[in-house]
C-alpha cells in the first residue's frame, strides 16, 4: 500500500520551512500575503491560514496585526533564576535593542501597591510603562512600580540611554529578588503595545527587588510566547 499524501496544509508548511531552512527568507523577511500565497500556490485561503498558524504557534513565523507575517528570529531567553537587564541579554546576542517609553508618572499608592512595595498606603510612587524591542520586534512589556524613597530621581531619567534596570541597579545595588511565572493572555491595550491578536499565549513574570531592607521595585513583565522563552540551570 502506497503512503497517504500529506494533507494540503501541511505541504504548504513544509514548502514555507524550505525557504526558511534554506535562508531564502531569512529572519524578519516579510512572507506574502494570504492572498499572495492562494494564487502562487493555486490552494484554498483555509489552507493557507491553517499552515501559518501552525507555523506562528510554532515559533517559526511571527504574526503583526495590521502590518504583516515575518520570518520569526530563533527565540530569544531570558533567565529565571537571574534578575538580568533586558537589553543586555538582547545585546548578547549580537541583536539591537531600543525601547519606547508608553507612560512615565507620579502615582499615591494604592493598597495593592503600598503592600507589594512596603509603603503606606498614600505614600508617593512612580510608574513606568516601557515597551523593550529586540530587532525592532517587541518582545517585552515592563510595567514597573518603583518606590521613590529609593530612586528619588527616577522621573527625571531619560529611559532611551538606559534601562530603568541599569538605572536602579546603580541607585540601589540589587540584594534579593522575587520571581513568579504565569501563562496568561494579552489584554486589547497589550495586544498593541506587543503587536500580537488577543489568542497570543504570554508568558508573565512578577518581580520584586530589595536592596538590603528596602524594597525598591515590582514590575509586570510581559512576553509573547512566540518570540520569547525563560531558562534556568542549577545544580545540587
Amino acid at each position: 500500500m502506497g503512503e497517504i499524501p500529506a494533507p494540503l496544509y501541511a505541504r504548504v508548511k513544509q514548502l514555507i520551512i524550505q525557504q526558511i531552512q534554506s535562508g531564502t527568507w531569512p529572519p524578519h523577511h516579510r512572507v506574502p500575503s494570504e492572498a499572495e500565497l492562494v494564487d502562487e500556490l493555486g490552494v484554498s485561503r483555509m489552507t493557507i491560514n491553517r499552515a501559518l498558524r501552525e507555523l506562528t504557534a510554532d515559533g517559526l513565523l511571527v504574526r503583526m496585526q495590521g502590518v504583516g507575517t515575518f520570518v520569526a528570529e530563533p527565540k530569544g531567553q531570558s533567565a529565571l533564576f537571574q534578575v538580568q537587564n533586558i537589553a543586555e541579554e538582547i545585546t548578547a546576542r549580537g541583536h539591537k535593542h531600543h525601547l519606547v517609553v508608553v507612560s512615565l508618572i507620579e502615582e499615591l499608592a494604592s493598597a495593592e501597591r503600598a503592600l507589594a512595595l512596603d509603603v503606606r498606603e498614600g505614600q508617593r510612587i512612580f510608574h513606568s510603562v516601557i515597551v523593550h524591542y529586540e530587532n525592532d520586534i517587541p518582545v517585552q512589556i515592563e510595567d514597573r512600580y518603583v518606590n521613590a524613597a529609593v530612586a528619588p530621581d527616577y522621573l527625571k531619567q531619560d529611559f532611551t540611554g538606559q534601562t530603568p534596570f541599569a538605572y536602579l541597579t546603580q541607585v540601589a545595588p540589587l540584594s534579593e529578588g522575587e520571581h513568579v511565572v504565569e501563562a496568561v493572555l494579552p489584554s486589547p491595550e497589550e495586544c498593541k503595545l506587543l503587536s500580537v491578536d488577543r489568542h497570543e499565549p504570554c508568558l508573565l513574570i512578577r518581580r520584586r527587588t530589595w536592596s538590603g531592607r528596602n524594597t525598591v521595585t515590582s514590575a509586570r513583565l510581559l512576553y509573547p510566547g512566540s518570540r520569547y522563552r525563560l531558562e534556568g540551570r542549577f545544580s545540587s
